[in-house]
């Protein structure tokens, strides 16, 4: 599976373990283990780089939620439940489309609830290819 490229997809996911790398001081994320164990409802932070039209700032970076959707071995799926800043509405990138992801892409968690475990069931607006 291909991880989401900002040229091909007009949006990529930036690594949370090297931001915190970077400035390890300022920049929290949770533990591996609590990364790596994830369930179907749960709610992961992730920050996302999006092509947008402007030549003197061609991409935006926003820290949306995901809601857990699939886990599979070590990558995730996800449902995105926030609206993007910097971009219109569309068909292509918005609520409910499909994010997959791995543990190092995760700087925050929220535990899920019955709620969330049903909105993860939700069919996406666009799903990512496993291929």
């Amino acid at each position: 599976m291909r991880e989401p490229a900002l040229f091909d997809d007009g949006w990529a996911l930036r690594s949370g373990e090297e931001a915190h790398a970077a400035a390890p001081e300022t920049f929290w994320i949770p533990d591996f283990i609590a990364r790596r164990s994830l369930r179907i409802g749960d709610f992961a932070k992730l920050i996302f780089e999006i092509s947008v039209n402007n030549e003197e700032d061609p991409v935006s970076v926003e820290r949306m939620w995901v809601v857990v959707s699939e886990i599979s071995s070590d990558r995730y799926f996800g449902l995105l439940d926030n609206e993007p800043n910097a971009i219109a509405e569309n068909d292509a990138f918005w609520v409910g489309t499909e994010i997959p992801f791995g543990p190092e892409h995760v700087i925050n968690i929220e535990p899920g609830d019955d709620a969330s475990v049903a909105l993860a069931a939700q069919e996406p607006l666009k799903k990512w290819s496993r291929n």
